[in-house]
């Protein structure tokens, strides 16, 4: 499979595209107003401890609190022998006994604040290299489950065992990129780490409740840390002095993809080499067309997403039972890809077209899970529903592209539907009634939108006078020219 990676760098945004075989798999947007909080390390203080819920809100210095829970703080362990090696055993405890109001922690932002939810953090710091994340408060080694082979597997952690042992107390976890290195890369990894962290903790040491204490880096060289794999041909950036900046962060830190990394100085624009402008725009529909003539329907919300399967254009050339399974089959590689794209998280819901060969829905779900293998971020699948519904939940640590790209429709609030002009003329007619009973105005004055006061005297002229000799008082109409279709206020003169 041929993967790029584009980079596009304006002053205020940095945008980069992940495309495969020719096609836009992936995007990541990073603006410098609301640059992403993950990995980042700050001295919180305890603003509020909730038994109810064993959490805390934790102040970090942004627009809302932070959300800590129990699970999240580093338990109280006791070890026995000589602390090397011993058997620990871990003491659980409910989140009075482990924070207190007032008190200031370390803590790492796990996940970006989504909606209206500050961000989740944690107090198990991590920090990252090429090869290795390197876990201060814990002991044990952890290797990637996507290095397959059993044997590199054991002489990954049995280097990084015995490499630890020289540099002292930490867990680490052995990252996908590390396959096949050396002994002598591993250690420069974790040389570099343990300064990061020296540093990390001297900095927190003269910081006050609030500060930032470690910034994870930048969108562009994130990328060439932790995209940029052996299956990734080249990475073009369009930026000469961001160009620099990580071809010197490539030959110090990753050399082995130094050579990768080209300067794009193009007339036209990098992002129109694969179209990805109107694939970003066609990521914000709701709807996504297969090449069969199917569709899918795609509808995010705060509580889950739902995707609808449907055959729409696509007739077929056997039976109905063939041309049901074909669209399945072509929607679960597009529903993949749509994931990923829009970055769809937490619990997602998948309505296939019905199909009563029990052979065609178990390929359809094995064809899905397969789709979802070059997904980095986790997913689980269940089985269908009795209702013919596949339920599945994907992590997510950051918002999804509609959120980064999008605010809701001041007009219908989000709902994605508005009140007819003639439900709003019944609404005043209404208040018109009320007001009439409550007040001894002379007159009413009605303001509203163009196309309502175009229909009040127009078609509803005749109960506009039916109404005004029925409260016995006139009825005057003006337009407003920024009010909604919704809106509408009733004066008293």
């Amino acid at each position: 499979m041929s993967e790029e990676i584009l980079i596009n760098i304006t002053p205020r945004e940095t945008r980069v595209a992940m495309v495969e075989n020719g096609v836009l798999n992936e995007i990541f947007i990073e603006r410098a107003s609301r640059r992403g909080l993950v990995g980042n390390i700050y001295l919180g203080r305890v603003s509020r401890v909730l038994p109810g819920m064993q959490a805390a809100f934790i102040d970090i210095d942004l627009e809302r609190t932070a959300f800590l829970h129990a699970s999240d703080i580093v338990p109280r362990t006791s070890s026995n022998g000589n602390g090397n090696g011993g058997e620990k055993h871990e003491t659980t405890a409910d989140i009075q006994k482990l924070v207190h109001q007032g008190q200031d922690l370390l803590v790492q932002v796990v996940k970006d604040p989504l909606g209206t939810k500050g961000a989740r953090l944690t107090t198990h710091l991590s920090v990252a290299a090429r090869f290795l994340v390197f876990m201060p408060g814990e002991e044990h080694i952890g290797v990637s489950q996507k290095i397959e082979t059993e044997d590199e597997r054991n002489r990954l952690r049995d280097l990084v065992s015995s490499l630890a042992e020289e540099f002292g107390q930490g867990g680490y976890i052995v990252r996908t990129v590390a396959e096949g290195v050396t002994e002598q890369e591993l250690r420069s990894d974790m040389e570099f780490l343990h300064k990061l962290w020296q540093e990390i903790q001297e900095r927190s040491k003269n910081s006050t409740p609030g500060a930032l204490v470690h910034e994870d880096l930048p969108l562009a060289m994130r990328t060439m840390r932790d995209q940029v794999d052996s299956g990734v041909e080249k990475v073009r950036i369009d930026s000469r002095e961001n160009y620099e900046r990580a071809k010197k962060f490539a030959e110090k830190f990753i050399p082995e993809i130094a050579n990768r990394i080209e300067y794009y100085p193009g007339e036209r624009p990098i992002f129109d080499l694969y179209n990805i402008e109107d694939e970003i725009q066609k990521a914000l529909a709701d709807k996504v067309q297969l090449k069969s003539g199917g569709y899918l329907i795609i509808d995010q919300t705060e509580a889950m997403t739902t995707i609808d399967v449907n055959t729409g254009g696509f007739v077929g050339h056997r039976n109905l039972e063939e041309t049901i399974f074909k669209t399945n089959l072509e929607a679960t590689q597009a529903i993949a890809r749509q994931l990923r794209l829009r970055n769809l998280g937490g619990i997602i819901i998948i309505d296939f077209i019905d199909m009563t060969d029990t052979e065609h829905r178990d390929n359809v779900m094995r064809a899905l899970d397969k789709s979802l293998e070059r997904d980095r971020a986790k997913s689980h699948i269940c089985e269908v529903s009795g209702l013919g519904l596949v339920e599945m939940t994907r992590k997510r640590t950051r918002e999804s592209l509609e959120h980064v790209l999008c605010e809701p429709c001041p007009c219908c609030q989000g709902r994605g539907a508005m009140r007819t002009a003639e439900t709003v003329c019944y609404e005043i007619f209404r208040e018109l009634m009320r007001e009439a009973r409550q007040y001894d105005a002379q007159q009413f004055l009605v303001l509203a939108s163009q196309e309502v006061v175009d229909l009040m005297l127009d078609e509803e002229s005749t109960s506009i006078a039916e109404l005004e000799e029925f409260i016995g008082r006139p009825i005057k109409f003006q337009v407003e020219a920024l009010y909604t279709q919704e809106q509408f206020d009733v004066v008293l003169m």
